[in-house]
């Protein structure tokens, strides 16, 4: 199965723009025989525009994930996305994925909420993904701070999540997280960690990009560089290959706090 990553340009609120952008890449995506395209967190309508965030959300039957399953269905190419949802007076930041045939696979609230910005717009989620399969992969998604918590990668990993798809807005300065963090997780999971971030600037933020798709052995399988869009397509048969002596014991090896040491 191939998974195609999508490196974007911050949004600033222009929705219809970023719908024709999706649809370009998600066009050249199912072209290169991708099953999925990830896109960043709060691609609709923005990350850096609190004030659209109430204002603009919607909730999950709303236009905005009707239009993105019309998409997805026409050109038979899941997508991954964050967008802000809105469910009665609460807003979340939110990520769903939707399959090839439009329909909806999995829907998840970010739970760890990072700085001003998104706590004053956002509540947080309250549990973790619910495992899916598409084109017969156990997958899972987390969103942007909450990969940088290894419990929750961990509780996915245990769960049979093969691959965890991670749309973010990580601004430069914070490269350690799609260089070291990233790789890390996947090879504590022994999975695949697919990180999509925004780069370039939106208002006084400038996002870092270094988009990822990481294996269980650590190593990057794919990553953009920090400027600039990009479009990653990697084939995740080149994750299954990673050899047994490259993945990680930790699960087999793992003591529970308290136990004497062996011997």
């Amino acid at each position: 199965m191939k998974v195609a990553l999508w490196q974007a340009s911050p949004t600033n609120g222009e929705i219809e723009t970023v719908f024709s952008a999706i649809c370009q890449q998600l066009t050249a995506a199912a072209a290169a025989g991708a099953r999925l395209l990830l896109v960043p967190e709060l691609i609709l309508p923005g990350y850096n525009r609190p004030d659209l965030h109430a204002k603009l959300a919607q909730p999950l039957d709303g236009p905005w994930i009707t239009r993105l399953r019309e998409m997805a269905a026409r050109l038979d190419c899941g997508i991954c996305l964050g967008w802000a949802e809105c469910d009665g007076d609460r807003v979340y930041n939110a990520a769903t994925t939707i399959g090839p045939d439009g329909a909806v696979l999995a829907h998840y609230r970010k739970i760890q909420l990072y700085g001003g910005v998104e706590k004053s717009s956002f509540i947080p989620g309250d549990q973790l993904c619910p495992i899916f399969t598409l084109e017969g992969r156990k997958m899972a998604m987390l969103i942007c701070y909450d990969i940088e918590f290894p419990a929750h990668s961990a509780a996915l990993a245990r769960a049979g999540a093969g691959l965890i798809l991670v749309p973010t807005a990580n601004p430069a300065g914070f490269e350690h997280v799609q260089r070291l963090l990233v790789p890390a997780r996947a090879h504590e999971g022994n999975c695949t960690i697919a990180y999509a971030n925004l780069v370039g600037p939106e208002g006084d933020l400038i996002f870092g990009g270094l988009s990822v798709i990481a294996g269980p052995d650590g190593q990057p399988l794919a990553m953009a560089g920090p400027r600039g869009e990009a479009l990653l397509i990697v084939d995740l048969a080149a994750s299954d290959a990673v050899p047994e002596g490259l993945r990680s014991a930790q699960e087999r090896d793992y003591r529970p706090a308290g136990l004497p040491p062996p011997g």
